[in-house]
């Protein structure tokens, strides 16, 4: 590891670092949205967006904050994960425990890291959970790695805050050095959550306008599915294809579109539709 930039040492807010939202899903104790707050702050992250708290940020989530209440008054707050993750090409969620369909998982080290090499490209989220049960199946399904701190499995309770503390922590330090951080490929725009959501409902209606599923049965396969995809992380010309391909299998395209006249126009005067190879 080479020496340290200090420039970058004493900057405390660079754009890749701002470019990294931490995500809070339905906290339950306002002081810890002050204790993540505060957290953050020491270590020059600070955009937070909140999805459904229990209570707004209150007299005692800016007591926590002791300082960062700057970043509570500018927390975003959100009716839904999905709305949260709006335009991030990379979702990390926080999982304390093994989930019945495995997920790529990252030490919090690794997790910073690849944070930071794809913040040089766009947004990127850390997703935290409820206190008590963390984040549900269905949210975890919306990122792309699972992170986990690796606490003694004979106590693993770990105060949220705490919990964004070593994020955090870890963030900062791989920052500071001066490791190579993940390749990322220059100009790959990988589909946002929200786009990525449009997809997955229209293959999920389409599992069930073809008879490939049973919709009451079908609830692990969609997760591997969206296993599979966050994995690939298609861009939006992709998705779109895989869409047409959807359509298709649902009946709303048809081959006679694609049919060769004799004629360049059709029996409607107008130019008819070819297959471009």
């Amino acid at each position: 590891m080479g020496p340290l930039d200090e420039s970058r040492m004493m900057d405390p807010s660079p754009k890749v670092l701002d470019a990294i939202r931490f995500v809070l899903v339905e906290t339950t104790h306002s002081g810890n949205l002050g204790a993540v707050a505060r957290a953050m702050k020491t270590m020059g992250l600070r955009r937070l967006d909140l999805v459904n708290p229990r209570s707004s940020p209150d007299a005692e989530a800016v007591a926590r904050a002791a300082g960062a209440d700057d970043l509570l008054a500018t927390a975003r707050t959100h009716r839904a994960l999905v709305d949260a993750l709006r335009g991030c090409r990379l979702v990390v969620g926080s999982s304390a425990r093994p989930r019945t369909v495995e997920w790529p998982l990252l030490e919090p080290a690794d997790c910073a890291r690849r944070l930071l090499a794809e913040a040089r490209e766009g947004e990127v989220a850390l997703v935290l959970g409820r206190e008590r049960s963390g984040l549900t199946n269905e949210e975890l399904a919306r990122c792309h790695f699972l992170t986990r701190i690796p606490t003694d499995p004979g106590f693993s309770s770990l105060n949220l805050a705490a919990a964004a503390q070593i994020f955090a922590y870890e963030i900062r330090r791989a920052w500071r050095a001066d490791a190579e951080p993940p390749p990322v490929a220059s100009g790959w725009d990988p589909a946002p959550p929200e786009v990525l959501e449009g997809f997955h409902a229209h293959l999920a209606q389409t599992m069930v306008d073809t008879g490939f599923c049973d919709p009451a049965q079908s609830r692990k396969l969609r997760q591997r599915l969206r296993r599979l995809f966050n994995r690939a992380r298609p861009d939006r010309v992709e998705l779109n294809i895989l869409r047409g391909i959807l359509s298709a299998a649902q009946g709303r395209k048809t081959p006679a579109r694609f049919r060769k006249t004799d004629s360049p126009t059709d029996s409607r005067g107008q130019a008819a539709e070819v297959s471009e190879e």
